[in-house]
């Protein structure tokens, strides 16, 4: 066992484990937090997916000692801080859950491209989303819902908010 000080969704975590343990299991089981999912377990289908310093990771292939002292995680229950982001609004509003399993971690992706790319094509989002395995198969729900939220994302930076899904209004 070895103790680790983490830093989950911007909370200090602190955990007594073993070094080998996937940051996966450190999250769901000792952070207590649930959103991350155990999918293949060879960081093949993307469902573990989280942010570690903003960058995509696959958390059930990346053990708790190649954390490092100052590294950010940031899990699915994380990026909305304390609301839902664009990307979570435009996942409902384009109904892409179906079974839900892989959301957080296509969520995660999404997220992770449209802060490196805020106005991505098709292309750059099968290439981006290509990691992320959804067997429901909404691969166009989820462009679709990428899309929607790197307009709002566009919208809200010149000024505009917007309201419901046909309704825009000015800020002040």
């Amino acid at each position: 066992m070895a103790l680790y000080n983490l830093t989950v969704n911007n909370k200090k975590v602190r955990v007594d484990v073993e070094p080998d343990m996937p940051l996966l299991w450190v999250i769901r089981d000792f952070a207590d937090l649930k959103g991350t999912k155990f999918g293949c377990g060879m960081a093949l289908c993307g469902a573990c997916t989280i942010h570690l310093n903003g960058q995509p990771v696959r958390s059930c292939q990346l053990p708790v000692s190649g954390i490092q002292k100052n590294d950010k995680i940031t899990t699915i229950e994380g990026i909305g801080e304390n609301k839902l982001s664009v990307v979570q609004k435009a996942w409902i509003e384009e109904q892409v859950p179906q079974c839900g399993y892989c959301q957080s971690g296509q969520i995660m992706s999404a997220v992770a491209l449209l802060k490196s790319n805020p106005d991505p094509s098709d292309t750059d989002i099968d290439a981006a989303m290509s990691g992320n395995l959804c067997r429901c198969g909404t691969y166009d729900r989820i462009r679709k819902a990428i899309h929607r939220a790197a307009e709002e994302m566009k919208v809200s930076s010149n000024g505009i908010g917007k309201v419901g899904k046909n309704e825009v209004i000015a800020k002040p």
